[in-house]
């Protein structure tokens, strides 16, 4: 017991530094946080007291309207913050790559599989809905990157399904905020032992996995939590 109090008290201060890390870059992206974040709290907590006052419990709601204004203060910051860490990565080479290490479990993502001198780039997940390969960089170069990988694919795994997207702004491209959302919505088509049999193939045939820059600080929607998944 107190060895698991012990842990329990060096891990909060861990992940109140996190809190307060990413607040300050929050912060550098969108300097109003503070004030919307501390005005939705008590906002909401104001509500829910004069509810209280009103139907004659201002205990009972006060202390519920304590708990929700924290929650909804908690999923305003979170929300903020995400937006501005796309923010700071949009545009910086392997942007999408660092978005798709934090997809989840069930994922296995490997950056850079193909590159061109130019610095155009398609990563590579695997999951239950196949393989997905992303493009970051120009539109019209990119596209002879993905068409490359794809043959590739298809001459090893015939059966599996390949989606291919490109990160952007542009007409039929995904937004770096979406890329994550995307893969999750895509259809679930394989097993666990499938897809640790694509995962085996594509080791075996190996990838260019060169020293990219991954772009640096919190990650969208991460900063809130201590642990990473895989």
């Amino acid at each position: 017991m107190a060895r698991k109090s012990n842990a329990e008290t060096a891990a909060n201060p861990g992940r109140l530094k996190q809190i307060a890390l990413t607040y300050k870059m929050t912060r550098k992206a969108d300097p109003m946080v503070g004030l919307i974040v501390a005005g939705v709290g008590i906002v909401t907590f104001g509500v829910f007291l004069a509810i209280g006052f009103l139907i004659g419990h201002p205990v009972y709601l006060g202390i519920l309207g304590f708990l929700v204004a924290f929650l909804a203060m908690a999923i305003v910051f979170g929300r903020r913050a995400e937006r501005a860490a796309f923010g700071q990565m949009e545009g910086q080479p392997g942007a999408a790559a660092a978005v798709l290490d934090n997809v989840g479990r069930g994922w296995t993502t490997t950056p850079a599989v193909a590159m061109n001198r130019n610095q155009d780039i398609v990563h590579r997940a695997v999951g239950k809905a196949g393989v997905v390969l992303i493009a970051e960089g120009n539109p019209n170069r990119v596209k002879a990157l993905l068409a490359a990988e794809k043959k590739k694919l298809a001459r090893i795994m015939p059966d599996v399904p390949v989606h291919d997207f490109i990160v952007g702004e542009g007409e039929g491209e995904v937004p770096l905020k979406k890329v994550r959302t995307t893969l999750l919505k895509l259809p679930r088509v394989l097993a666990g032992p499938q897809i640790t049999a694509v995962n085996d193939k594509l080791r075996a045939m190996g990838d260019l996995m060169s020293n990219m820059p991954i772009p640096k600080g919190p990650v969208p929607g991460r900063g809130m939590r201590g642990q990473r998944p895989r």
